[in-house]
């Protein structure tokens, strides 16, 4: 018999307080003023979300405008080939515009607009945000303007043309590492030229409260359709699910599905990159402690003196040094495990579900793929796995090539 899901809203495990903290992590790390500024946000985001008029838009979008259900895929192929469990997709990847980041997207911007915002800024590091922020200002009519490290415009120049072609206005960040902890400093000192006016969309579970609560609660719908959908395929609750973990909204996005579920473990895999030197990673839950940047209080890869480390990740969604305080508590709790896979894996992972499934995941969710198919082998037949497939990799497809001289 499969246990009943309990409403997601009343778990013990749905978090924050009042004032934002999931735990000890998360809260409000900001000046006085910005702090007016994200209450503003906060309540304004509290008095509609409920509102008939504002799911309803929602969810029409969500069906028709994203594609949503997205589906449930057993990847029959690949399980074979790995031997033991049986290993399942849930499609993120088929939304429009690729991943699951247009979840978020879509409830930000049309928040922007109630609010009587004039411009809304974002920051991206693979992209896939910057592309669904695009998509969804052009949708809603308003202005947006893209902060993304100029070595990620030259990795993943086919989303940087996406967000052109929409309209978006993209700024190349020159400073430090040049990749997406950059951009989201350059995001937020745009955006503090003018707060009253301006909208900070952020692109993952991450900054001040109420942006790790307000991101999970738009990633929720991925939980909630699995939750339903596996069983319903399969007659049973998956034994793991998992997800890749940079800022973490995807993997927050389906474990929310899963949390009173005590029988499914919830497993979060983060970046290796080239290995366990400072410098060569972004696995975050793994080698950090807790520490304060971006507003919020969460684990953090940092210094002596408590600034960040400089990251790497061969996924450019991933490499950052921080990571969703929601996370940092389920760590802590024991209620999910986080683990690290690196490079090779992943494109390893990558090409074999290319080449046995015919997807091409985004290489941020090949790390989730990579860790599913090792320990796949470890299980009996009649266990299983579901994977959060989070994106698509139309925008890496060049990039591996290069790496693999195809």
């Amino acid at each position: 018999m499969i246990p009943k899901q309990q409403e997601t809203s009343t778990s013990d495990l749905m978090l924050p307080n009042a004032e934002g903290y999931f735990g000890p992590y998360g809260g409000q790390a900001i000046p006085p003023h910005l702090k007016s500024i994200m209450d503003e946000i906060y309540h304004a985001y509290l008095a509609i979300r409920e509102t008939p008029a504002y799911q309803q838009e929602l969810q029409e979008l969500y069906q028709h405008y994203v594609g949503r259900p997205s589906p449930i895929y057993f990847a029959r192929r690949l399980s074979e080939a790995c031997g033991g469990a049986k290993i399942y997709f849930k499609r993120e990847d088929l939304n429009h515009t690729g991943a699951h980041k247009i979840n978020h997207a879509l409830g930000e911007a049309l928040l922007a607009k109630h609010m009587g915002k004039t411009k809304v800024i974002a920051e991206t590091g693979a992209g896939q945000h910057g592309v669904a922020m695009a998509t969804a200002c052009a949708l809603v009519g308003l202005p947006c303007e893209i902060h993304m490290g100029a070595i990620d415009i030259a990795k993943e120049h086919p989303n940087v043309t996406k967000m052109k072609i929409l309209g978006a206005r993209l700024i190349s960040v020159d400073r430090g590492t040049q990749t997406l902890k950059d951009a989201v400093d350059s995001a937020f000192d745009e955006y503090m030229q003018n707060p009253e006016q301006y909208f900070y969309a952020i692109g993952s579970v991450v900054g001040p409260h109420p942006f790790p609560m307000m991101v999970r609660d738009f990633q929720m719908i991925i939980g909630r359709e699995a939750r339903e959908q596996f069983p319903a395929m399969t007659g049973k609750l998956p034994d793991y699910v998992t997800a890749c973990v940079g800022g973490g909204s995807n993997a927050m996005g389906i474990f929310s599905g899963f949390l009173d579920d005590d029988q499914v473990q919830l497993i979060g895999v983060e970046p290796l990159g080239r290995g366990v030197a400072k410098g060569e990673h972004a696995a975050t839950l793994t080698y950090g402690q807790p520490g304060t940047m971006h507003g919020f209080h969460s684990y953090m890869l940092q210094d002596t003196l408590g600034e960040p480390e400089p990251v790497y990740s061969i996924a450019s969604g991933l490499d950052y040094p921080s990571v969703g305080p929601h996370h940092s508590y389920l760590k802590d709790l024991g209620r999910a495990q986080y683990v690290a896979m690196d490079d090779q894996a992943c494109l390893d992972a990558f090409m074999q579900l290319s080449r046995l499934e015919g997807i091409i995941p985004a290489l941020e969710s090949a790390h989730a793929v990579a860790w599913a198919m090792q320990k796949a082998a470890e299980l009996k037949s009649e266990q299983t796995i579901l994977v959060n497939l989070s994106g698509r990799g139309d925008k890496d497809a060049d990039f591996v090539a290069e790496q693999l001289q195809l």
